[in-house]
């Protein structure tokens, strides 16, 4: 007999206990249920007037209990009483049914069934319900752990089964992916040195006949959303080898050693299936930096040692690759970083222009379009957009033109998804007064102005006073012609003086200050901080770094590494520099009063204007244009 059989026979074994026990409680609680529903109580007076007026045709007692029960009437009249006799009135209670020729019936009461239901109800129900949760655990565990480890035995408790230590990572085949390097634009260094692993496992005999070894590990580094696990995925579709993927969460556990064991089965795999490619995103979440603290975890420090020991071991020459992805690169444990174990840390930055263009056909393939869509306006549109945020704005474009009603995704379409994305949906339910409206349409035309006034500065595309779901009352777009990876101290100065473009336009015309500013606050402030504790751009501190960025990929700011009476200075000269933006666009814009009045009213109307209209209206020759700078050489 097969071991499927036995268990079989164990598991009808149980059910056919658990209804027994079923049947025998539902009978004992019908049964007396009917009864009680079906016998009337009456109290003794009642009972002997009742024997006195000769309606009582059969009484019935049970030995050592004071409770009779009688019956009147005969048939389908026949009725079912019961009443307590007092003690001392036993003999003149049965002399008085005898007067009255009343037969009375004594028994002795049976209580061996009563006794059975009770000790089955007392012991074998809670047992059976004991083993019923048992049995419901194991199943649980094995389905979410694997069918392959021992299930658990209930002799001396409940044992764990060997499932509970398996990595669960996800087996992919390297075809099955669906992902290659065509699949993948605007990381092209990253393609490159991730080609030369792709070669390796192709290859091996290349190296090894040279005496060149494959990198054990390469770290993929880079702000979310740029592309870091499709590139894991299209060095496996590119081999042709399997792919395993976990997330580094998975292997903290609450139970102390049981993030090892993951880290062990994991790597086990990984050997019975080599070559293949091992790929933990957010390893971050397991390979923090150790130290002595008290609040440091115990379970992920030992996960970790596991984690350096594996890595350290595998045979690099059977073709294992551990690739890793993480935006938190400086909280690793350095261990971990170094050579040997990840060889190589791969740089995945956001896409330049070229870049973001290229990732915009890619995902513009799977939609349909008019014809002569100019992708380039949106790409130059999005400057900092990560993969993930032009794959977003292609499909926002599609559902807006299915919104519409057209078959096809328009330049419009793309055009409004990147307002969408940068700051939100149209918030149809704000509606500002007539009089917040003049002051937003002031406010956005100022940016414009100050910028439009500047040399070197971006063109304007777009300007709009529609209340957007980010919390924005309106935005003035500027789109660069080309992409700048350098930034002068005057163009910094310029970038503050716009951003202080819309609250010199409110104190000029308005003589007040609202709370639309606070986010060109912001910006600016962190701009002019930057300027004095990172690009050395300050007059008193020269060429000194005076903070270290934080969570560079993540947008954490910068900490400060300096003394207080410093820090102090610091926040002086940031004072400084956006007050002196502010001087120069309170200036400039009392240069072109008369341009700002005229742009803001026709903004008010139209609640929405081009870069080519703005620029039209500023530079018409109606005795009040400005002095453009001159277009660079």
């Amino acid at each position: 007999m097969d071991m499927n059989e036995n268990k079989r026979r164990r598991s009808m074994l149980l059910y056919v206990l658990i209804a027994i026990i079923a049947y025998l409680a539902i009978s004992q609680a019908l049964g007396s249920g009917l009864s009680a529903s079906r016998v009337q109580s009456v109290d003794y007076s009642k009972f002997v007037q009742m024997v006195e007026n000769d309606e009582v045709t059969q009484a019935e007692s049970i030995y050592g209990n004071p409770e009779v029960t009688f019956t009147t009437g005969e048939g389908d009249s026949q009725k079912f009483y019961s009443t307590v006799i007092y003690n001392g009135t036993e003999e003149s209670t049965a002399q008085l049914l005898n007067e009255h020729g009343v037969q009375m019936v004594s028994s002795i009461q049976d209580t061996s069934s009563d006794l059975w239901l009770m000790m089955l109800l007392s012991y074998g129900l809670p047992i059976l319900i004991f083993l019923g949760i048992g049995w419901w655990l194991n199943r649980r565990m094995k389905k979410a752990m694997g069918d392959d480890g021992p299930s658990m035995n209930f002799g001396g408790g409940f044992g764990m089964g060997g499932g509970l230590g398996k990595s669960n990572a996800k087996k992919i085949k390297g075809e099955e992916t669906g992902v290659t390097f065509k699949d993948v634009a605007g990381q092209d260094e990253a393609k490159e040195s991730l080609e030369e692993i792709v070669s390796f496992l192709k290859h091996p005999d290349k190296y090894t006949e040279i005496g060149a070894r494959c990198p054990r590990g390469a770290l993929l580094v880079g702000p979310p959303g740029t592309g870091k696990t499709l590139l894991a995925k299209a060095v496996a579709g590119e081999a042709g080898v399997p792919f395993f993927q976990i997330a580094g969460s998975e292997f903290v556990e609450m139970f102390v050693g049981r993030g090892a064991a993951k880290v062990r089965d994991l790597f086990k795999q990984a050997n019975e299936e080599a070559p293949c490619i091992v790929f933990i995103d957010e390893i971050d979440a397991v390979g923090k930096r150790r130290d002595t603290s008290l609040n440091s975890n115990d379970e992920r420090e030992q996960t970790l040692n596991q984690l350096l020991s594996e890595m350290d071991g595998f045979d690099n020459h059977k073709g294992i690759v551990v690739l890793a992805a993480t935006n938190r690169p400086e909280t690793l444990d350095q261990a971990l970083l170094r050579p040997g174990r990840f060889d190589r840390r791969i740089p995945v930055e956001l896409p330049d222009l070229v870049g973001r263009e290229a990732i915009l056909k890619i995902h513009a393939d799977d939609v349909k379009m008019e014809p002569g869509i100019d992708l380039g306006i949106v790409a130059r549109s999005t400057p900092g957009a990560s993969g993930a945020d032009l794959a977003n704005i292609i499909n926002e474009a599609a559902l807006r033109a299915v919104r519409l009603g057209r078959k096809r995704v328009t330049q419009e379409d793309l055009l409004e998804s990147v307002d969408v994305v940068i700051a939100g949906e149209k918030k149809k339910s704000t509606v500002l007064s007539e009089h917040e409206k003049e002051v937003v349409a002031y406010h956005e035309t100022g940016h414009a102005i100050v910028a439009a006034t500047q040399k070197g500065s971006a063109p304007v595309s777009k300007i709009t006073i529609v209340p957007r779901t980010s919390g924005a009352l309106g935005f003035t777009m500027q789109v660069e012609e080309n992409e700048h990876f350098l930034t002068t101290r005057k163009e910094a100065k310029d970038k503050i003086a716009v951003l202080c473009g819309g609250r010199a336009a409110e104190e000029l015309i308005f003589g007040e200050m609202t709370t639309g500013a606070s986010n060109d606050i912001e910006k600016a402030t962190q701009l002019a901080r930057a300027m004095v504790t990172q690009y050395g751009m300050s007059d008193k501190f020269g060429m000194v770094q005076l903070g270290q960025p934080a969570s560079r990929y993540l947008g954490g700011g910068s900490q400060l590494t300096c003394s207080e009476g410093t820090a102090q200075e610091i926040d002086r000269q940031v004072q400084e520099l956006v007050e002196e933006g502010h001087q120069a666009a309170l200036k400039t814009l009392r240069e072109n009063r008369f341009k700002l009045h005229e742009i803001a009213h026709y903004l008010q109307k139209k609640e929405t204007i081009t870069g080519d209209e703005f620029m039209n209206i500023l530079t018409r020759d109606d005795g009040f244009a400005p002095k453009m700078p001159k277009p660079e050489q």
